[in-house]
Protein backbone atom coordinates (compact mmCIF):
# COMPACT_ATOMS: atom_id res chain seq x y z
CA UNK A 1 0.00 0.00 0.00
CA UNK A 2 1.50 3.58 -0.88
CA UNK A 3 2.72 5.54 2.01
CA UNK A 4 4.28 9.14 1.95
CA UNK A 5 7.67 9.02 4.22
CA UNK A 6 10.11 11.50 2.57
CA UNK A 7 8.86 13.96 0.25
CA UNK A 8 11.20 16.87 -1.71
CA UNK A 9 8.82 19.42 -2.96
CA UNK A 10 9.96 22.93 -4.29
CA UNK A 11 7.04 25.18 -3.39
CA UNK A 12 6.55 29.00 -4.67
CA UNK A 13 8.46 31.22 -2.48
CA UNK A 14 10.26 28.31 -0.31
CA UNK A 15 13.39 29.37 1.78
CA UNK A 16 14.35 26.40 3.67
CA UNK A 17 13.35 22.71 4.89
CA UNK A 18 13.48 20.89 8.14
CA UNK A 19 12.43 17.54 8.44
CA UNK A 20 11.41 15.90 11.82
CA UNK A 21 10.92 12.68 13.10
CA UNK A 22 7.47 12.48 11.51
CA UNK A 23 6.56 16.30 9.93
CA UNK A 24 8.51 18.21 7.44
CA UNK A 25 8.32 22.00 7.30
CA UNK A 26 8.72 24.21 4.52
CA UNK A 27 9.37 27.66 5.50
CA UNK A 28 8.37 29.98 2.89
CA UNK A 29 9.23 33.82 2.50
CA UNK A 30 6.36 35.15 3.68
CA UNK A 31 6.68 33.40 7.26
CA UNK A 32 4.19 31.00 6.42
CA UNK A 33 5.36 27.29 6.87
CA UNK A 34 3.77 24.50 5.01
CA UNK A 35 4.07 21.21 7.32
CA UNK A 36 3.75 17.71 5.70
CA UNK A 37 2.76 15.05 8.09
CA UNK A 38 4.65 11.88 6.83
CA UNK A 39 3.25 8.35 7.90
CA UNK A 40 7.18 7.81 9.31
CA UNK A 41 6.27 5.95 12.51
CA UNK A 42 8.89 6.98 15.35
CA UNK A 43 9.01 5.07 18.48
CA UNK A 44 12.57 5.68 21.72
CA UNK A 45 13.06 8.41 19.03
CA UNK A 46 14.03 6.05 16.56
CA UNK A 47 12.40 6.26 12.78
CA UNK A 48 11.00 2.88 12.18
CA UNK A 49 11.87 1.44 7.96
CA UNK A 50 8.23 1.00 7.05
CA UNK A 51 5.46 3.59 6.72
CA UNK A 52 2.09 2.84 7.87
CA UNK A 53 -0.36 3.68 5.42
CA UNK A 54 -2.86 6.62 6.49
CA UNK A 55 -1.25 7.63 9.58
CA UNK A 56 -0.08 10.84 8.31
CA UNK A 57 -3.54 11.62 7.40
CA UNK A 58 -4.87 11.12 10.46
CA UNK A 59 -2.61 13.00 12.48
CA UNK A 60 -2.79 15.77 10.52
CA UNK A 61 -7.04 15.77 10.83
CA UNK A 62 -6.68 14.77 13.99
CA UNK A 63 -4.90 17.68 15.27
CA UNK A 64 -6.76 20.21 13.17
CA UNK A 65 -10.19 18.87 14.67
CA UNK A 66 -8.09 19.48 18.62
CA UNK A 67 -6.76 22.55 17.78
CA UNK A 68 -10.16 23.97 16.54
CA UNK A 69 -11.37 22.04 19.73
CA UNK A 70 -9.09 23.94 22.14
CA UNK A 71 -9.07 27.69 20.16
CA UNK A 72 -10.91 29.16 22.88
CA UNK A 73 -8.38 28.12 25.39
CA UNK A 74 -5.14 29.02 23.45
CA UNK A 75 -4.41 30.53 20.20
CA UNK A 76 -2.67 27.88 17.78
CA UNK A 77 -0.48 28.50 14.60
CA UNK A 78 -2.73 26.78 12.12
CA UNK A 79 -4.49 28.75 9.35
CA UNK A 80 -5.37 26.23 6.97
CA UNK A 81 -5.36 22.02 5.89
CA UNK A 82 -5.20 22.57 2.05
CA UNK A 83 -4.46 18.52 1.69
CA UNK A 84 -4.94 15.31 4.12
CA UNK A 85 -1.60 15.63 5.24
CA UNK A 86 -0.86 18.75 5.10
CA UNK A 87 -1.35 22.03 7.76
CA UNK A 88 0.03 25.22 6.97
CA UNK A 89 0.16 28.11 9.41
CA UNK A 90 2.11 30.94 11.03
CA UNK A 91 6.19 30.69 11.26
CA UNK A 92 6.90 30.87 15.21
CA UNK A 93 9.98 30.46 17.09
CA UNK A 94 9.51 27.35 18.95
CA UNK A 95 10.01 26.90 23.14
CA UNK A 96 12.76 24.45 23.70
CA UNK A 97 10.96 22.59 25.69
CA UNK A 98 7.93 20.39 25.11
CA UNK A 99 5.32 20.49 27.98
CA UNK A 100 4.24 16.18 29.14
CA UNK A 101 1.37 16.15 31.30
CA UNK A 102 0.40 12.75 33.09
CA UNK A 103 -2.62 11.85 34.88
CA UNK A 104 -1.79 8.59 35.37
CA UNK A 105 1.54 6.26 36.49
CA UNK A 106 2.22 4.98 32.60
CA UNK A 107 5.15 4.26 30.21
CA UNK A 108 8.46 6.19 30.98
CA UNK A 109 6.77 6.80 34.13
CA UNK A 110 5.91 3.62 34.84
CA UNK A 111 9.24 2.22 33.84
CA UNK A 112 11.22 4.87 36.15
CA UNK A 113 8.98 4.17 38.94
CA UNK A 114 9.04 0.37 38.64
CA UNK A 115 13.18 1.07 38.93
CA UNK A 116 12.76 2.79 42.19
CA UNK A 117 13.02 6.05 41.26
CA UNK A 118 10.13 8.34 43.22
CA UNK A 119 10.70 12.21 41.92
CA UNK A 120 10.74 12.86 37.93
CA UNK A 121 11.54 16.11 36.51
CA UNK A 122 11.96 17.25 40.13
CA UNK A 123 7.86 15.94 41.14
CA UNK A 124 7.65 14.05 43.92
CA UNK A 125 6.33 10.54 43.30
CA UNK A 126 3.73 9.10 46.24
CA UNK A 127 4.82 5.38 47.44
CA UNK A 128 2.85 2.18 46.60
CA UNK A 129 1.81 3.37 43.70
CA UNK A 130 0.50 0.78 40.95
CA UNK A 131 1.34 1.04 37.16
CA UNK A 132 -1.85 2.67 35.22
CA UNK A 133 -2.97 4.28 38.38
CA UNK A 134 -4.17 7.95 38.64
CA UNK A 135 -2.17 10.45 40.14
CA UNK A 136 -4.12 12.47 42.61
CA UNK A 137 -3.26 15.45 40.27
CA UNK A 138 -1.86 15.34 37.00
CA UNK A 139 1.72 16.17 36.99
CA UNK A 140 3.59 18.21 34.82
CA UNK A 141 7.01 16.39 33.55
CA UNK A 142 8.95 18.54 31.02
CA UNK A 143 11.31 17.24 28.17
CA UNK A 144 14.19 19.31 26.60
CA UNK A 145 12.76 19.52 22.68
CA UNK A 146 16.08 17.76 20.99
CA UNK A 147 18.10 18.29 17.90
CA UNK A 148 17.53 16.05 15.29
CA UNK A 149 19.00 12.75 15.76
CA UNK A 150 19.24 13.48 19.36
CA UNK A 151 17.08 11.70 22.54
CA UNK A 152 14.42 13.93 24.70
CA UNK A 153 16.22 14.21 27.84
CA UNK A 154 13.42 15.01 31.27
CA UNK A 155 14.08 18.30 32.79
CA UNK A 156 12.45 19.57 36.17
CA UNK A 157 10.66 22.92 36.20
CA UNK A 158 13.78 24.49 38.04
CA UNK A 159 16.42 23.31 35.76
CA UNK A 160 14.61 25.11 32.90
CA UNK A 161 14.09 28.31 35.02
CA UNK A 162 17.85 28.19 36.21
CA UNK A 163 19.09 27.86 32.51
CA UNK A 164 17.08 30.35 31.27
CA UNK A 165 15.14 28.22 28.69
CA UNK A 166 12.75 29.36 28.85
CA UNK A 167 11.87 32.82 31.31
CA UNK A 168 9.40 32.16 34.81
CA UNK A 169 6.96 34.49 33.14
CA UNK A 170 6.62 32.41 30.14
CA UNK A 171 7.02 29.06 31.98
CA UNK A 172 3.78 29.92 34.08
CA UNK A 173 1.67 30.69 31.19
CA UNK A 174 2.91 27.23 28.98
CA UNK A 175 1.66 25.38 32.49
CA UNK A 176 -1.25 27.27 32.89
CA UNK A 177 -2.34 26.59 28.91
CA UNK A 178 -1.26 22.83 29.50
CA UNK A 179 -3.32 21.78 32.63
CA UNK A 180 -6.41 23.59 30.62
CA UNK A 181 -5.57 21.95 27.74
CA UNK A 182 -5.83 18.23 29.44
CA UNK A 183 -8.48 19.30 31.13
CA UNK A 184 -10.41 20.11 27.75
CA UNK A 185 -8.68 16.81 26.54
CA UNK A 186 -9.62 14.50 28.87
CA UNK A 187 -13.73 15.94 28.92
CA UNK A 188 -13.44 15.27 25.22
CA UNK A 189 -11.97 11.74 25.69
CA UNK A 190 -14.67 11.03 28.30
CA UNK A 191 -17.73 11.66 26.02
CA UNK A 192 -16.02 8.76 23.88
CA UNK A 193 -15.62 6.70 26.38
CA UNK A 194 -11.76 7.11 26.52
CA UNK A 195 -9.57 8.02 29.02
CA UNK A 196 -6.50 10.64 28.25
CA UNK A 197 -3.98 9.40 30.09
CA UNK A 198 -1.11 11.41 29.13
CA UNK A 199 0.50 13.63 26.71
CA UNK A 200 2.41 16.55 25.25
CA UNK A 201 2.15 19.95 24.41
CA UNK A 202 4.49 22.03 22.33
CA UNK A 203 3.99 25.93 22.38
CA UNK A 204 6.05 28.63 20.35
CA UNK A 205 6.04 32.09 19.93
CA UNK A 206 4.64 34.44 16.89
CA UNK A 207 6.62 37.53 15.79
CA UNK A 208 4.44 39.37 17.46
CA UNK A 209 5.16 37.81 20.84
CA UNK A 210 2.15 35.76 21.22
CA UNK A 211 2.67 32.33 22.65
CA UNK A 212 0.60 30.18 20.41
CA UNK A 213 -0.11 26.01 20.31
CA UNK A 214 1.93 24.56 17.83
CA UNK A 215 2.93 21.11 16.50
CA UNK A 216 0.26 18.04 17.41
CA UNK A 217 -2.58 17.82 20.35
CA UNK A 218 -4.51 14.84 21.61
CA UNK A 219 -3.21 12.73 18.90
CA UNK A 220 -1.97 8.56 19.49
CA UNK A 221 1.52 10.03 18.58
CA UNK A 222 1.83 12.47 21.10
CA UNK A 223 -0.87 11.14 23.82
CA UNK A 224 -2.29 7.37 25.53
CA UNK A 225 -6.06 6.55 25.66
CA UNK A 226 -7.43 4.06 27.18
CA UNK A 227 -10.56 2.63 26.98
CA UNK A 228 -12.68 3.72 30.07
CA UNK A 229 -14.74 0.44 30.07
CA UNK A 230 -13.14 -2.17 32.01
CA UNK A 231 -10.60 0.33 33.55
CA UNK A 232 -10.67 -0.08 37.41
CA UNK A 233 -11.57 -3.78 37.05
CA UNK A 234 -8.14 -4.71 34.81
CA UNK A 235 -6.39 -1.96 37.60
CA UNK A 236 -7.54 -3.95 40.38
CA UNK A 237 -6.63 -6.92 39.15
CA UNK A 238 -3.15 -5.88 37.60
CA UNK A 239 -4.29 -7.00 34.19
CA UNK A 240 -2.74 -4.65 31.38
CA UNK A 241 -5.36 -1.74 30.26
CA UNK A 242 -6.94 -1.80 26.86
CA UNK A 243 -5.50 1.50 25.06
CA UNK A 244 -5.15 3.08 22.27
CA UNK A 245 -1.82 4.74 21.40
CA UNK A 246 1.73 4.10 20.33
CA UNK A 247 2.54 2.62 23.11
CA UNK A 248 1.48 -0.78 21.59
CA UNK A 249 4.33 -0.23 19.26
CA UNK A 250 6.83 0.70 22.15
CA UNK A 251 5.45 -2.79 23.76
CA UNK A 252 6.00 -5.06 20.50
CA UNK A 253 9.30 -3.73 20.10
CA UNK A 254 10.44 -4.17 23.67
CA UNK A 255 8.92 -7.28 23.29
CA UNK A 256 10.76 -8.15 20.38
CA UNK A 257 14.13 -6.24 21.87
CA UNK A 258 14.32 -2.43 20.94
CA UNK A 259 14.16 0.08 23.09
CA UNK A 260 16.41 2.60 20.74
CA UNK A 261 19.74 1.76 22.80
CA UNK A 262 22.87 1.68 20.82
CA UNK A 263 23.90 -1.86 19.22
CA UNK A 264 20.34 -2.77 18.74
CA UNK A 265 18.59 -4.25 15.76
CA UNK A 266 14.93 -2.16 14.71
CA UNK A 267 12.99 -5.84 14.48
CA UNK A 268 11.45 -6.44 10.90
CA UNK A 269 7.92 -5.55 10.65
CA UNK A 270 5.85 -7.48 8.25
CA UNK A 271 2.76 -5.88 5.91
CA UNK A 272 0.69 -7.88 8.63
CA UNK A 273 2.14 -6.05 11.23
CA UNK A 274 2.01 -2.49 9.97
CA UNK A 275 -1.10 -3.24 7.87
CA UNK A 276 -2.50 -3.74 12.35
CA UNK A 277 -0.99 -0.62 13.20
CA UNK A 278 -2.48 1.35 10.67
CA UNK A 279 -5.83 0.08 11.94
CA UNK A 280 -4.86 0.32 15.18
CA UNK A 281 -5.03 4.41 13.75
CA UNK A 282 -7.99 4.42 12.14
CA UNK A 283 -9.79 2.95 15.72
CA UNK A 284 -7.95 5.93 17.31
CA UNK A 285 -9.22 8.58 14.93
CA UNK A 286 -12.53 7.53 14.96
CA UNK A 287 -13.27 6.75 18.64
CA UNK A 288 -12.14 9.27 19.55
CA UNK A 289 -13.79 11.88 16.77
CA UNK A 290 -17.06 9.82 17.21
CA UNK A 291 -16.67 10.01 13.16
CA UNK A 292 -15.89 7.17 10.34
CA UNK A 293 -12.42 7.86 8.99
CA UNK A 294 -12.20 8.85 5.10
CA UNK A 295 -9.38 7.22 3.63
CA UNK A 296 -7.62 10.36 1.05
CA UNK A 297 -6.59 8.96 -2.71
CA UNK A 298 -3.31 7.45 -2.18
CA UNK A 299 -2.40 6.27 -5.59
CA UNK A 300 -0.09 9.32 -5.57
CA UNK A 301 0.29 10.85 -2.73
CA UNK A 302 2.88 13.28 -2.86
CA UNK A 303 1.50 14.47 -6.71
CA UNK A 304 -1.72 15.10 -4.53
CA UNK A 305 -0.13 17.33 -2.01
CA UNK A 306 1.65 19.49 -4.14
CA UNK A 307 -1.44 19.99 -6.45
CA UNK A 308 -3.07 20.22 -3.31
CA UNK A 309 -0.68 23.10 -1.88
CA UNK A 310 -0.07 25.04 -4.66
CA UNK A 311 -3.35 25.22 -5.24
CA UNK A 312 -4.14 27.07 -2.03
CA UNK A 313 -0.70 29.25 -1.91
CA UNK A 314 -1.99 30.64 -5.68
CA UNK A 315 -5.23 31.28 -3.79
CA UNK A 316 -3.85 33.48 -1.06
Amino acid sequence: MNTITTTNFNFPGQKSVYKGKVREVYTLENDKLVMIVTDRLSAFDVVMPKGIPYKGQILNQLATKMMKATEDIVPNWLEATPDPNVAVGEKCEPFKVEMVIRGYLVGHAAREYANGKRELCGVKLPEGMKENEAFKVPIITPTTKAESGEHDMDISREEILQKGIVSEEDYNTLESYTRQLFLRGSEMAKNNGLILVDTKYEFGKTKDGEIVLIDEIHTPDSSRYFYAEGYLERLANGEPQKQLSKEFVRQWLIENGFQGKEGQQIPEMSDEYINSVSERYIELYEQITGETFIKANVSNIEKRIEENVTQYLDSL
